[in-house]
């Protein structure tokens, strides 16, 4: 190492240039007990640093960055609780196979086991949740586990990586020169690794198959997971689609790979899609409870299906038809080549299409005959009409809609049109409630060019609400919609049998206070908000607070009883 006398860098200011130099670009966290320097370190060296009021909403901020990005969202959380917080962050980013980096602050190593100030053994509570979890023994680890750690969260199946700094760690001192030293063998020996995931045995062959069996196939279908919008697949899928005639289908954040005005889209007519296709590409999406398990009776029990995933282990268990591994977006170019040496295109008159379209219509003409009706009170339609029209109104690029809750996320998944590839968030994999103003600080500092909306239910946006002052502070372009029914799924719905015992008086577990003011929270920090009850007060407030692109809160009043008891999840509860 280098003498004493030459100027010293500390572990907070090492691991701070390490982040920038491996490319991060924002940190979401909270500071406090020992980070607080890592935070500042970190945004001198050229990593933004947006400080949350809650480490979960700090986490869900970076899980969706990485989403939107395709580069690792970093969450900076304290010691012990903090770093349990953090867990609601990287847990969800793991199950949404998404890259994330949290990076906590821990006790001192030698008094490890003694009682410390939030002493946790920090490695084994992130364990069960991360793809790796390291700690830095040393100020000299610092660079190597940083870059590390970063790459394993998009290595294979992208999710969440856990490093732990001690406290003593950040404090200790090195020469500038070994500093810079360390960073730069840091960053060689990760540009040195062979950044591609092994090429599955089968691939090559696989591809033939694939596009054989789409070949062949009588009602074949297309579905577009959220893995494929986070590939950047976009151009290669609608290659596909528009090649070959196949109808698609996407998932909710699948929404916008491909259109969702695409005259092939079978949103509208998703059971007769998944209940009579003999042929199902699966691109970037999961079989599991989203997509019914891929099994009867929402499926045929004679489909076929293609899987194109990144992880073999998921081919594995799912044991499709054929399993294609690799990136979303390179297996549909290898797909759409092999299909150009044998094209195929269904005519919009082959009946397979035919069907779908014509039930596509159907669906739509219902929905729209109830979404035209000016219901006030308002139900959960005419106020969602009204901001799918605003929205729309926006042109490209597109604003960034953020979708949190029961009825208001169900809804809104149908009457939302996205017309652009990662423009939709929601609750995931997890069907995670308390994401949705972590994602709005997300998708405003990832996308500053787009507008984000964010259309909450009132128990939704109840979970980080405390984030309208982050909004405000940041002065991001962010306007929350807040579906005010009064409480979770509505007002007081129990039955005779429900209001006995002692207890009888209480309001009811679903019940919030009625009519509550959540636009005054937003004014309280000197933001902008509304009180909305009517079409034309909603209208208005959407027009001044969309030019404006300032933070901003709509209180919509919903009746309480408009909509259903869990969204459209009542067999689970």
């Amino acid at each position: 190492m280098a003498s004493d006398s030459a100027a010293r860098v500390d572990g907070s200011a090492l691991a701070g240039r390490a982040l920038a130099a491996a490319g991060a670009r924002h940190m979401f966290g909270v500071v406090g007990i020992p980070v607080t320097s890592l935070a500042s370190r970190a945004a001198a060296a050229g990593c933004r640093f947006l400080a949350f009021r809650n480490e979960q909403s700090a986490g869900y901020a970076a899980a969706a960055y990485g989403f939107l990005t395709g580069r690792p969202g970093l969450l900076l959380t304290v010691s012990g609780p903090g770093c349990v917080h953090g867990l609601a962050g990287l847990s969800h980013a793991t199950a949404n196979a998404w890259p994330l980096l949290m990076v906590s602050g821990s006790c001192d190593q030698r008094d490890a086991g003694r009682g410390d100030f939030q002493e946790l053994d920090q490695i084994a509570a992130t364990r069960p949740f991360a793809k790796l979890a390291v700690k830095a023994a040393d100020i000299a680890d610092i660079p190597r586990l940083v870059f590390q750690a970063l790459a394993a969260t998009v290595a294979g199946r992208p999710g969440g990586c856990y490093l732990d700094i001690p406290s003593d760690v950040l404090h200790q001192t090195l020469a500038e020169s070994d500093a810079a030293s360390l960073i730069a063998e840091a960053a060689a020996a990760a540009g040195s690794a062979d950044p591609s995931p092994p090429k599955h045995k089968s691939l090559d062959q696989g591809i033939v198959e694939a596009a054989e069996l789409l070949r062949r196939a009588e009602r074949p279908l297309i579905v577009i997971g959220k893995g494929a919008a986070y590939a950047r697949a976009e151009v290669a899928i609608q290659k596909l689609v528009d090649t070959t005639g196949i109808p698609f289908l996407p998932t909710p954040m699948g929404k916008g790979v491909v259109p969702d005005v695409h005259p092939l889209s079978s949103t509208a007519a998703r059971s007769l899609a998944i209940g009579q296709c003999d042929v199902a590409l699966v691109v970037g999406a999961r079989l599991n409870w989203l997509l019914h398990f891929g099994e009867p009776p929402k499926w045929s029990k004679d489909v076929k299906f293609i899987l194109v995933d990144v992880s073999e282990d998921e081919i594995e268990l799912r044991k499709p038809q054929v399993g294609l591994v690799g990136d979303a977006k390179k297996v549909v170019e290898l797909l759409n080549r092999e299909i150009k040496d044998q094209p195929f295109c269904l005519a919009r008159s082959h009946p397979w299409v035919d069907a779908i379209t014509k039930k596509s219509k159907d669906n739509v003409l219902k929905m729209e005959a109830q979404l035209v009706k000016d219901v006030v009170p308002f139900n959960f339609m005419t106020p969602m009409r009204i901001i799918r029209d605003a929205i729309l109104a926006e042109g490209s690029p597109a604003p960034v809609v953020v979708s949190e809750g029961a009825n208001t996320m169900d809804v809104g998944r149908a009457v939302l049109v996205q017309n652009e590839p990662r423009t939709r968030l929601d609750a995931g994999t997890w069907g995670t409630m308390g994401v949705g103003l972590g994602y709005c600080v997300a998708a405003a500092v990832a996308e500053p060019e787009r507008l984000v909306v964010a259309v909450e239910g009132d128990s939704g946006f109840g979970f980080s609400a405390m984030e309208v002052e982050t909004l405000v502070r940041y002065q991001l372009p962010v306007v929350v919609i807040v579906f005010n029914n009064n409480g979770v799924y509505g007002g007081d719905r129990r039955g005779p049998d429900e209001l006995t015992g002692p207890y009888k008086d209480d309001p009811a577990p679903t019940s919030f206070v009625p009519g509550a003011g959540y636009h005054k929270m937003m004014e309280a920090f000197g933001g902008k908000g509304y009180l909305v009850e009517t079409p034309d007060e909603l209208k208005s407030a959407l027009s001044e607070s969309f030019r404006a692109r300032k933070p901003a809160v709509i209180n919509v009043t919903i009746d309480p009883y408009a909509g259903a008891e869990s969204g459209r999840m009542q067999h689970k509860n």
